[in-house]
């Protein structure tokens, strides 16, 4: 694990990052905060992609706001207004890219699952000093760049709607995704049509009702069981009839279960 100050002067290097020949084309960074974390829109010279290893962290960027679990990682390109909020402690990782190695790599925000590989190579290269790299060092950058460059937008996020009426309709839900009122029942409240109700979630967000409100629930559930809660106690505070409900579809979401979500086994950073 890098040092207080090993971890400063690499941070350092980041606002400088392309600016000489000599500066590698990325650095990775790597650790645990065990306090909230909230930084202001703010933007930066280099490309940034931010993940985890443990814990949650709400991102806003132009897709909105989303809610970043350990699975998924978010790719900020040069000059991309945005800032993040943790939710309780955190293990996290970020790669600051060089303007330069940004030229081939996505020009929009992107959420994209995050593989094994990239992973482990992030967590190699955060253990790295600045310096003139080797071999082997040039070839680990490459395959960071790589799985930046080849990511497939996952568009994990909760996108909001445009459409007045349907804007109160996601506004409630999120303030109470325990609210279990039908389509139908939804569109009465907000004087719409079920049928146009149903069509305008699709059109202006890609996903169904029903899908984007389980997803609304599923953030708000990475929410709560950072803050501590009992799995229990958050199944029935998103209005799931059993936990065992809750825990099947949050297994898969994420892959896991609740139980397991924030005590996965973490790598020696």
């Amino acid at each position: 694990m890098l040092s207080q100050k090993r971890l400063q002067q690499k941070m350092a290097y980041t606002r400088v990052l392309g600016e000489q020949d000599q500066h590698p084309p990325l650095i990775a960074l790597a650790g645990r905060q065990d306090t909230p974390r909230e930084s202001a829109p703010h933007h930066h010279a280099t490309g940034q992609l931010l993940g985890l290893f443990s814990g949650v962290m709400s991102v806003r960027t132009e897709l909105g706001v989303l809610v970043l679990p350990n699975s998924r990682a978010v790719w900020i390109p040069p000059s991309h207004i945005h800032s993040a909020q943790s939710h309780g402690p955190f293990d996290g990782w970020a790669v600051y890219v060089s303007p330069q190695a940004c030229a081939t790599l996505p020009e929009q925000p992107r959420v994209f699952e995050v593989s094994g590989l990239l992973r482990e190579s992030v967590l190699r290269a955060a253990q790295w000093d600045v310096g003139p790299l080797q071999a082997s060092q040039q070839h680990l950058i490459d395959v960071i760049l790589d799985e930046i460059r080849e990511s497939r937008e996952d568009s994990f996020t909760l996108p909001m709607l445009r459409d007045p009426r349907l804007v109160r309709i996601a506004n409630a839900l999120i303030d109470d995704p325990a609210d279990s009122r039908t389509l139908n029942q939804w569109a009465e409240w907000a004087h719409v049509t079920p049928r146009t109700l149903s069509r305008r979630f699709v059109v202006e967000t890609g996903l169904t009702f029903t899908i984007w409100r389980q997803r609304a629930r599923m953030f708000r559930a990475l929410e709560l069981l950072a803050a501590g809660a009992a799995v229990t106690h958050i199944a029935l505070e998103l209005g799931y009839d059993s936990a065992s409900a809750f825990i099947a579809l949050f297994r898969r979401t994420f892959g896991t279960t609740p139980g397991r979500y924030l005590t996965t086994n973490l790598p020696q950073l």
